[in-house]
């Protein structure tokens, strides 16, 4: 697809955050511009994240901070998708959270009930606040066949720091210990999100365009939910590591900033 095929076939713009609007919190180019634009022409913008470990309002601010947010964009991460999921496929039941503290909060003020004795769904989230006894209780879970889910899957998540274990790190070692694999996993690139995402916005899918660093969780989320895709090579994914991929991108671009050059 041309650039502007995707400018005119697209009502709602999902982006990925680190590598794609910015690099260590520094937006990428003249990304201010170019979001601008895109609202100028009516766009919609949900900055869209597998990172669980922090809340809509935590992102909502730190994308404000750095100038890339407006009031009418949108945010949606894995936790949100997860908490939605868990309200459509088990209504009112009892969850044990591997979470941190915020992303606890918010699930326990979307009505979802907390529940570190007896739970009915245990939840996997990107948990920075870790400890051995949230290890030993949901593994404790696990063997006991409690319904298991996992707010994404990435391996590892990408801080100024240097990469750090994320979930999909967590999910080896409880397979080691229980030999559970999560029943549903959420965030990209699965369709729970989509599906999370279609129904907030009120969006078609083929009407959204899913813009990403990442061949294996944004491409390959787009194709799996029938969305367009845009690949940037402003983070992860170079043009030579891309063809390594069974996914295809409809438009590759160095960053999203040449989408109006």
């Amino acid at each position: 697809m041309t650039k502007q095929e995707i400018l005119s076939e697209t009502s709602l713009f999902l982006l990925d955050l680190d590598g794609t609007v910015y690099l260590g919190n520094r937006p990428i180019g003249a990304m201010q511009e170019t979001l601008a634009r895109l609202r100028g022409m009516g766009k919609r913008l949900v900055f869209l994240t597998n990172n669980s470990s922090r809340t809509e309002a935590e992102y909502r601010e730190n994308l404000t901070r750095i100038g890339l947010f407006s009031a009418e964009d949108g945010v949606y991460t894995s936790g949100m998708a997860t908490a939605e999921y868990l309200r459509a496929h088990f209504p009112g039941k009892r969850v044990y959270l591997v979470g941190t503290t915020a992303l606890a909060e918010e699930f326990a003020g979307s009505g979802i009930a907390l529940d570190d004795e007896a739970p009915e769904v245990a939840v996997l989230a990107y948990d920075t606040q870790l400890t051995f006894r949230k290890i030993r209780t949901l593994d404790r879970f696990l063997r006991a066949g409690v319904p298991f889910l996992a707010t994404h899957p990435d391996d590892v998540c990408p801080t100024e720091d240097g990469s750090m274990p994320d979930v999909g790190a967590f999910l080896a070692m409880f397979y080691r210990s229980s030999r559970r694999c999560p029943d549903a996993v959420i965030g990209k690139p699965y369709t729970p999100m989509g599906d999370g995402l279609a129904k907030k916005y009120g969006v078609p899918r083929d009407r959204m365009c899913m813009v990403g660093d990442r061949m294996h969780t944004d491409i390959r989320f787009a194709n799996n939910n029938g969305m367009r895709s845009i690949l940037v090579l402003s983070g992860e994914t170079t043009a030579r590591s891309m063809k390594r991929f069974r996914d295809v991108p409809d438009l590759v671009l160095p960053d999203l900033n040449e989408i109006f050059r």
